[in-house]
């Protein structure tokens, strides 16, 4: 403890000295073990006196407490919650914060002493949401064929709410009241990349028409595909509910007894790769869908799982917008 100086006051209880004035997030620790280095390191990483002065008449003069202030009494301070998301470290998230490159809900912020409440408001950096509620989870499932692609199943098939359901019991260090649905429908027979996630903006932008993102199927098909059919695909087919187009048509392999095409397309409409390949005389056999966007099933089973990184879904969120 720093001695009083000569001659000095003691402050009276109730004044800051008989009380203690900081929180549990105000405190890092350091290993007893720690080497000058460490301290450098960890002294470099916190806020001066002279900051924390600049920091504290800028939130002076934003004038606080209007209808769109979004401090949060109570709540954690917004560096803090920028680190546990991952975005940098604490003193790189008050960089980021005093240059004006942090909004929460929708307000430009520049003080790292804001207090947010990451569960319940939007945060983003340089226009990106940031995932800072912990119970969002996103996962990739590797869709086995015969599964149906509902919450329930009135015949008593296999869905796809029994794997969300195997992941949170595999996982109990989440939340078991988090509650995963499917994004999108994959048709029982089809297989392939499907995901579950209870991040509701996510969800409904990648199931809008309007954010429809490539996605990549490989079929194995009736007969010999011929080099026409490429082309026809990609120029376009009319079917009985308009017009259909694939982006790019790749025959892997070719003969007689079948082949197996993959078939890249932005349309979520239903069946349409089976329609559009049944349209040009190549009935589907098998079908499994590899890509969604910037993501692939590579590496997983059919049945297998795992949770998306917080680098996937930012690269998700920047395909629909977010």
């Amino acid at each position: 403890m720093r001695a009083r100086a000569r001659g000095a006051q003691p402050i009276p209880p109730g004044d800051f000295g008989g009380e203690e004035f900081y929180d549990d997030d105000d405190l890092e620790e350091l290993d007893e073990g720690a080497d000058a280095a460490e301290l450098a390191a960890f002294d470099a990483e916190a806020m001066g006196e002279d900051e924390e002065e600049r920091a504290w008449q800028d939130r002076e003069r934003a004038g606080r407490g209007g209808e769109r202030d979004p401090h949060v009494a109570g709540g954690q301070r917004l560096q803090k919650v920028l680190a546990h998301a991952g975005v940098a470290s604490r003193r790189a998230s008050e960089q980021m914060i005093s240059q004006g490159r942090v909004t929460v809900d929708g307000v430009t912020v520049w003080e790292p002493g804001l207090r947010v409440d990451p569960a319940a408001q939007e945060i983003r950096v340089d226009g990106t949401r940031i995932l800072t509620n912990p119970d969002h989870v996103t996962v990739l499932l590797h869709k086995p064929a015969g599964v149906v692609t509902t919450m329930e199943d009135p015949q008593g098939r296999e869905t796809v709410a029994q794997y969300g359901q195997r992941f949170l019991e595999e996982h109990p260090e989440l939340s078991q009241a988090i509650r995963l649905i499917h994004v999108g429908r994959l048709d029982t027979e089809t297989e392939g990349l499907l995901l579950l996630s209870n991040d509701g903006e996510l969800a409904h932008r990648l199931m809008h028409p309007s954010y429809e993102i490539a996605k990549t199927y490989v079929a194995i098909v009736e007969g010999q595909v011929e080099p026409w059919v490429p082309r026809k695909l990609r120029r376009g087919i009319e079917l009985e509910d308009g017009p259909a187009q694939a982006d790019r048509v790749t025959v892997k392999d070719s003969g007689p007894g079948g082949s197996i095409v993959e078939i890249t397309l932005h349309s979520g409409r239903n069946r349409i790769v089976r329609r559009m390949l049944a349209e040009v005389g190549h009935p589907v056999r098998r079908l499994a869908r590899t890509r969604l966007g910037p993501l692939g099933v590579a590496g997983l089973a059919p049945g297998q799982m795992r949770r998306l990184s917080r680098e996937e879904i930012m690269a998700l969120q920047k395909e629909v917008g977010l």
